[in-house]
């Protein structure tokens, strides 16, 4: 099979991946440190991260689905998954085959999985005040998990990235099943709770965004490294006299006479409509501001200041998710999450 090189990939730094796990590991004291790496590890490609993240320390991770439960196996040696979204009448052959545990999240699921999974240890989500996925307290305290083989007991905070009385209350709530329900280990904190400190860390915590290079809160900025930069080929320089326009709707006239680059890039993969106005790239050190719309495979940059970048040269796309986020509106899960397959993934 012929390989095709990719006009746009997405440079991965392996070493600011294991090195944000590592802090975070610190940050939650005792309590080990697991990794979700669900959605393809935020965009980066789970399996990957599995190992990276493995071969420094990680033994617990998570996934959403059964199918990306399927697409990581054979796991690493010492490593335990648990699938988040739990069991669906058509997901029990894969719950009974796969080396993984369900993450049962209502009365409906834990009777199926009584039922059909063979008096295996599984994972149970209590809902504490989020309103999403888990059986209600007052279930879980009324006797609906007496006799389950359960490994992990878990909550998930819906408010941590604010400071917000929530935080406290599902806090309050999640001791109170702690206290009540028999489990081997608990679990309360993703990345955000992991930043409002020990209280919250429990047995095991659950990192996500700050793995991948996302500020979970102000704690912390200084610690937390940029994992992914998206990278584009130039597919043409074009000179652009003043007064002209460049792209859809004219929405950008050069004042002066300019020089744009083309990018094989766009809102197909992920690069949205959002960015203009804000968005740029560099090339050597050079600032490369984004000129007109993004189409949907292109986007122009004007390269006046960049002189010598040419046709095939590659520039980085600006994509710090913190300052993305706060210049876009979109969140820095998004910004992850969106960016598509045409992207190749190269960790270094």
């Amino acid at each position: 099979m012929i390989a095709i090189p990719r006009p746009l990939r997405l440079r991965l730094d392996r070493d600011a991946l294991v090195a944000n796990w590592h802090w975070l590991a610190a940050q939650s004291g005792a309590a080990a440190c697991g990794a979700a790496v669900k959605a393809d590890g935020y965009g980066l490609g789970a399996r990957a991260v599995m190992h990276h993240l493995a071969a420094a320390g990680c033994r617990d991770f998570f996934v959403a689905h059964w199918s990306e439960a399927a697409g990581l196996m054979p796991l690493p040696t010492g490593v335990a998954l648990a699938v988040l979204h739990g069991v669906g009448e058509s997901d029990m052959v894969a719950a009974r085959l796969l080396p993984a545990r369900p993450v049962l999240n209502s009365i409906e699921q834990v009777a199926r999985w009584r039922a059909a999974g063979e008096g295996r240890p599984c994972d149970v989500m209590v809902d504490t005040g989020m309103n999403r996925l888990g059986l209600r307290v007052e279930e879980a305290l009324g006797g609906a998990l007496d006799g389950l083989a359960i490994d992990t007991l878990m909550s998930h905070l819906a408010s941590a990235d604010e400071d917000r009385e929530q935080n406290a209350r599902q806090l309050a709530s999640f001791r109170a099943v702690r206290d009540a329900v028999p489990a081997r280990r608990y679990s309360l904190a993703n990345s955000a709770g992991i930043c409002l400190g020990g209280d919250y860390a429990f047995d095991l915590t659950r990192p996500g965004i700050a793995l991948y290079g996302g500020i979970p809160r102000t704690e912390a900025v200084g610690h937390i490294r940029q994992v992914a930069v998206p990278e584009s080929r130039i597919l043409q320089v074009r000179s652009v006299p003043a007064g002209e326009s460049v792209g859809y709707g004219a929405a950008w006239t050069a004042p002066r006479d300019s020089r744009v680059a083309v990018a094989n890039l766009g809102y197909a993969d992920g690069y949205l409509r959002c960015h203009v106005g804000s968005g740029g790239a560099t090339w050597q050190g050079r600032r490369l501001p984004l000129v007109g719309r993004v189409s949907m495979d292109l986007t122009a940059f004007d390269v006046s200041e960049a002189e010598g970048l040419a046709e095939g040269d590659w520039i980085a796309i600006d994509y710090d998710l913190a300052q993305t986020s706060a210049r876009t509106g979109l969140s820095q899960y998004e910004l992850l999450t969106g960016l598509g397959a045409r992207f190749a993934r190269l960790w270094h």
